[in-house]
């Protein structure tokens, strides 16, 4: 999944805003993002005043950040066990 700064997300809103002529389909599609992005950005910019962006590393504390982390493996295993069950089911039949 492609994470965007906080500048990309404003000038992509203001992107559609100078150029209404091209749709927000047409616009999402120069940008390389979907049409759903750039609405759920310009609703967020509209609604709050400013784009929320929350990058990388941003976190309270090195326990935080390992919390994360640990949650992230967490997942990935727990996905991994799942389809290692459903190819054993489908091996099974």
């Amino acid at each position: 999944m492609t994470k965007f700064n906080k500048q990309f997300k404003v000038d992509a809103v203001q992107y559609y805003h100078d150029h209404r002529d091209l749709g927000l389909i047409g616009c999402a599609h120069n940008l390389g993002i979907s049409q759903q992005t750039l609405s759920r950005w310009q609703k967020q910019l509209r609604d709050n005043g400013e784009m929320p962006y929350r990058g990388s590393g941003n976190y309270a504390s090195d326990e935080a950040k390992e919390i994360a982390r640990l949650k992230r493996e967490l997942r990935d295993a727990k996905d991994a066990i799942n389809v290692l069950k459903k190819a054993i089911s489908i091996l099974d039949k």
